[in-house]
């Protein structure tokens, strides 16, 4: 059974820092690309960072320069992170596949809230 479980989330203040992880089970990443993904209240799922097998890296614009994701292939272990965070970045963040997800493969994924 493949399983990706995500964590890392909490709540900061804005410009604070968290690190996200996503563990794989069932399922060796090093082949895959991956990516996190993030969904806020009432807005769609958005891919917000990548990373290719050769841990080509690839940002959105609202995150670069402030989000790093990275990988770990004997840890089966891809994570995100965040720094100088805004509130903007409250949402729930997921990881999964990319840049096209594998449906039956989401996680619960993690909260992440930014607020003063």
């Amino acid at each position: 059974q493949v399983q990706l479980v995500e964590s890392g989330g909490g709540l900061v203040q804005p410009g604070e820092s968290l690190r996200l992880s996503c563990v794989a089970s069932g399922l060796e990443l090093r082949s895959l690309a991956m990516g996190w993904y993030r969904q806020a209240p009432g807005q769609e799922r958005d891919l917000v960072a990548s990373i290719s097998s050769d841990a080509t890296t690839k940002y959105s614009d609202s995150v670069k320069g402030r989000f790093t994701i990275s990988r770990d292939n004997a840890k089966n272990t891809v994570w995100l992170q965040m720094n100088n965070l805004k509130p903007d970045d409250t949402a729930l963040y997921y990881c999964n596949t990319a840049p096209r997800p594998v449906v039956n493969m989401w996680g619960q994924g993690t909260q992440v809230t930014v607020s003063s």
